[in-house]
């Protein structure tokens, strides 16, 4: 079925039909491998006054689902459990004092967002005692309805598919706030980027070529390089082959990268702190390679770099990213989609790095 055809379809059923009471969901009842993501049916949620219902019609799969399914972050999630922070959907279900919104728009819940309004003006807004992220603290997008406020869903103006859209809340907020706001990477900057062909480093690729910078990103293999080349990366490492730190000292000109966006942590971060210059911001982001490091302090009390954390995004984040987006500078990066049936499959797939962009899950194919 066309995209389009799945467009016009949902809208019409909308017109005539209220969700059923139950739906189908991937559901979370113990920690561990892929397989313990079993395919249920369930109740369709109920929106509480201030929030809507959404039909799901892609769910993007992101890096943390995985950490949240085998339990190595947020053990003490309570269980049964919904993974899944991003989703695009047309809003099926109006609570309670809910205005501005009308039943069969399309929109997209925010990756993360308070419960109290009186939180609401925070930033970063993290640090708000009521701040929560769906699919970790609240039941997520895996699933063929989804409760959200409706003060934290954006009306789709992207025109792209729902499958396109998915990917786009959490990697692409966050990659925004990590480059032009942690990193302050600015136009001329020499940026290095670990594991550029990742859902995460596609993202930052593009968001760092939006601003104007040069990009140097790290891969495994030659086809994952020709992928990040295509992106705008005008320097492809391949970690298998090349040394990273040469590669980007000559590159720089023997300065080293201004900024680094660092996914991968573990034992691989050492080198991406010696391949920026002095004075220049490590930007911590992910620990694919594992969530300790070693490293030598004398390489900040000497040189002055400086190394940053990062996680999570403001609205002006998204909406940052989103008008990138709808002028071309930044397009989706979607490797696949997958039936919400097979979601084990695909968090298989993801756990062992056979992914070129981000993953998607339709709950209402077959």
């Amino acid at each position: 079925m066309s995209t389009a055809t799945l467009q016009v379809t949902t809208t019409e059923q909308f017109s005539q039909a209220p969700p059923t009471n139950t739906m189908k969901a991937a559901v979370l009842r113990q920690f561990g491998e892929p397989d313990v993501l079993q395919y249920e049916e369930i109740d369709t949620p109920k929106p509480k006054p201030g929030n809507i219902v959404i039909k799901v019609l892609a769910a993007g799969i992101n890096r943390l689902d995985h950490y949240l399914r085998e339990g190595s972050v947020a053990p003490d999630l309570p269980l049964p459990h919904i993974l899944g922070v991003d989703a695009v959907g047309e809003v099926a279900e109006i609570g309670e004092g809910v205005n501005g919104i009308q039943i069969g728009e399309r929109v997209i819940p925010a990756a993360g967002f308070t419960l109290r309004e009186e939180d609401d003006h925070n930033r970063p807004l993290a640090i708000s005692p009521s701040f929560v992220v769906p699919g970790v603290h609240l039941w997520g997008s895996y699933a063929q309805y989804m409760e959200v406020p409706a003060r934290w869903v954006v009306k789709d103006a992207t025109g792209l598919s729902p499958e396109e859209v998915a990917t786009l809340p959490v990697v692409l907020g966050t990659s925004v706030r990590a480059i032009k706001h942690v990193g302050e990477v600015q136009a001329g900057d020499y940026v290095l980027i670990t594991a550029g062909a990742s859902g995460s480093g596609s993202m930052h690729i593009q968001v760092a070529k939006a601003l104007g910078a040069k990009v140097a990103a790290t891969v495994r293999d030659d086809v994952k390089g020709e992928y990040v080349q295509s992106l705008g990366a005008d320097l492809v490492i391949n970690t298998r082959k090349e040394d990273v730190v040469a590669q980007v000292k000559t590159w720089t000109g023997g300065k080293g990268a201004d900024v680094a966006i660092d996914n991968l942590g573990g034992s691989e971060l050492a080198q991406t702190i010696e391949a920026v210059r002095p004075f220049g911001i490590i930007v911590a982001y992910g620990f694919t390679a594992g969530a300790e490091a070693t490293f030598n302090v004398r390489d900040f009390f000497f040189t002055q770099k400086q190394l940053r954390g990062t996680i999570f995004a403001d609205p002006e984040d998204l909406e940052w990213g989103l008008e990138q987006v709808r002028v071309g500078r930044i397009k989706p990066t979607i490797d696949r989609t997958f039936p919400l049936s097979q979601a084990a499959e695909a968090h298989r797939l993801l756990a062992t790095n056979q992914v070129k962009g981000n993953f998607v899950l339709l709950p209402w194919a077959t």
